[in-house]
């Protein structure tokens, strides 16, 4: 099998990711070479490359997916919001401040040579697309969607969110807006989390099929149960997990980057994580996560405008700070790259942090509470205690993201938390990357089961139907 797809959807938070990751993942089983590739993330989740890239933490899930290595081609370019209009954007896993860098041909002409790299290297491709594929404001422009198709003639998929409600309009009224060259390469439709009786949903689809001359290529029904590596805020709907032995608050920031750090903990067995702004839950929680932000001293305003760094500050038991989190824990910061203001931290650590003008991107490994730790660092604050991990009595703070992936590392932490809380807590025994494989498998399971996955091979080694209109 050779040749390459594209996945793009009606909305945001459809389940693209989802599907990507189980496609790459079944077409592994099946002994492809296969890789994933999204030209154009918005994300504030991400992850470093052993070449020392950074690129969307999605796309490095998808990768696993496939049973590869993460690198920079994946996700060519990179945008990470740090307020209401203000971004970050990445190309070939850097930061660009050049304005031509930036332009549109610049961007297309970075995300063409990606794909064709990947396409040269792997038998298959599955690209993702980014929030909705018919942004008619945004279709001049676009890299991920159908701009993306068009340039590299790849048959589509329009995956839709039946859980919002309205699909069926979703799907016809997302073809329907196309121009007729985008059409030309929609070659179907998925809808993902249906909950209902599928006999009820079939009058439907015969009828979109009537409606477009398209099949619908699968129904794949709710999955419940925690996601690692969550592409973004969205998926912090999912209401928590079961209380457990050990409760741990994630305060959710505003900018809130890289929340997946807190996933090794979730699947954790005692342990029970969930995200607040709540300060009665962050006084009485066995462990306060704050973790990293795309715009460390506007979060820390909104702290102090809700209350939370007095109750964090009124704390007696565990706080870990991570990144943005730790920087926000110390004394003093001086922001000159993400805005134009210091500011005074929750004086928790005795660490000052500088803004500088570039960004540390890089792969650790070191000694973290007396075990082997390794993690990764993506920042542009440079702390005057650049250590692994920096506590005084019960705050703790580092600037290493995926520090608690270690399995020996996570469970001294959650035992020395045990120990100060007095709670009775057992480590578990399970990798955290078998949970991650096993959550991979599943997918690849969940999708081989309810979608017509031979009917997608035949797409993506024979391109969308020629008689499509």
């Amino acid at each position: 099998m050779r040749g390459a797809i594209l996945i793009t959807g009606t909305a945001s938070d459809a389940g693209k990711s989802v599907v990507v990751a189980a496609l790459c993942r079944h077409l592994r089983r099946q002994g492809v070479s296969v890789a994933p590739f999204k030209a154009q993330n918005l994300s504030l989740n991400s992850t470093v490359t052993p070449g020392g890239h950074e690129i969307g933490r999605a796309q490095a899930l998808q990768a696993a997916a496939c049973g590869i290595e993460p690198e920079v081609a994946m996700n060519p370019v990179l945008i990470k919001p740090s307020g209401p209009r203000s971004a970050q954007v990445l190309v070939n896993g850097r930061p660009v401040a050049d304005a031509a860098a930036r332009t549109h041909e610049a961007l297309r002409g970075a995300v063409l040579e990606a794909l064709a790299g990947l396409r040269e290297r792997f038998d298959v491709v599955v690209c993702e697309g980014a929030g909705s594929a018919a942004e008619i404001n945004l279709r001049h422009t676009d890299l991920a969607n159908l701009g993306l198709a068009r340039a590299a003639q790849l048959p589509v998929l329009v995956l839709g969110d039946i859980d919002r409600g309205g699909v069926f309009a979703a799907l016809y009224g997302t073809l329907a807006l196309l121009e007729p060259a985008d059409q030309r390469l929609v070659a179907g439709f998925l809808i993902n989390k249906f909950r209902g009786d599928p006999r009820l949903l079939a009058p439907g689809l015969d009828q979109l099929k009537a409606l477009t001359g398209r099949d619908t290529y699968g129904v794949l029904p709710w999955l419940d149960g925690p996601f690692p590596d969550a592409e973004d805020v969205l998926a912090l709907r999912e209401p928590p997990r079961a209380g457990g032995t050990l409760d741990v608050a994630v305060i959710r920031l505003h900018w809130m980057s890289n929340f997946t750090d807190v996933d090794a903990l979730a699947a954790e067995p005692g342990v029970s994580v969930r995200f607040t702004r709540s300060a009665a839950d962050v006084e009485r929680a066995d462990l306060v996560v704050l973790p990293g932000t795309k715009a460390t001293v506007e979060d820390l305003e909104a702290l102090r405008a809700d209350g939370l760094d007095a109750a964090l500050q009124r704390r007696t038991g565990p706080i870990l700070g991570v990144c943005g989190g730790y920087q926000m824990l110390g004394h003093r910061i001086e922001d000159g790259i993400e805005c134009e203001r210091s500011a005074t931290g929750l004086r928790l650590l005795d660490v000052n942090t500088t803004f500088a003008a570039e960004k540390r991107l890089r792969r650790v490994s070191g000694t973290v509470l007396g075990v082997p730790a390794d993690g990764y660092e993506i920042r542009h604050g440079r702390l005057d205690r650049d250590e692994p991990l920096v506590q005084q009595g019960h705050v703790l703070g580092t600037a290493w993201h995926g520090l608690l992936e270690g399995d020996a590392v996570r469970r001294a932490l959650l035992g020395w938390v045990a120990e100060r809380t007095g709670r009775d807590w057992t480590p578990g025994t399970r990798p955290f990357r078998e949970v991650r494989e096993a959550h991979l498998d599943r997918l690849a399971d969940w999708l081989a089961a309810h979608a017509d996955v031979a009917g997608i091979a035949a797409l993506i080694e024979g391109g969308a139907p020629k008689d499509l209109r």
